[in-house]
């Protein structure tokens, strides 16, 4: 089984959407989270292609007050969750804290989420 499926993307739906009230921008309050996508360009997933960037890049959408948007959602890995990665384990326990404003930064202007797993 591969780390980062479907199964994730849900999980990873409802973390940012407990997550975004922390996130200090009016349209945080009625942010609604309505999806995480799983990458169009599947090589991403590859391990690849996570041990050499670190990353996975894929999108969000999420319900405001002005409209649907989509995020891009950028995620980062730490050692921890790269080394889950890399054994096809599950991701769940390397979200951070829901209030750790370091780890997850959401830019309304950008329509660009960053997430840094553990």
């Amino acid at each position: 089984m591969e780390s980062f499926n479907e199964e994730f993307c849900d999980k990873l739906n409802w973390f940012l959407m407990e997550a975004t009230p922390h996130c200090d921008h009016p349209l945080a309050e009625t942010c609604w989270m309505d999806g995480v996508l799983m990458p169009f360009v599947e090589r991403q997933l590859s391990k690849k292609h996570v041990n050499d960037t670190r990353r996975i890049e894929t999108q969000a959408w999420a319900l405001t007050n002005k409209g649907d948007v989509r995020f891009d959602l950028l995620i980062y890995f730490g050692r921890y969750s790269l080394r889950r990665y890399a054994k096809g384990s599950a991701l769940d326990d390397c979200l951070p804290p829901i209030n750790d404003t370091e780890a997850i930064k959401i830019d309304f202007e950008k329509d660009l989420i960053e997430l840094k797993l553990l």
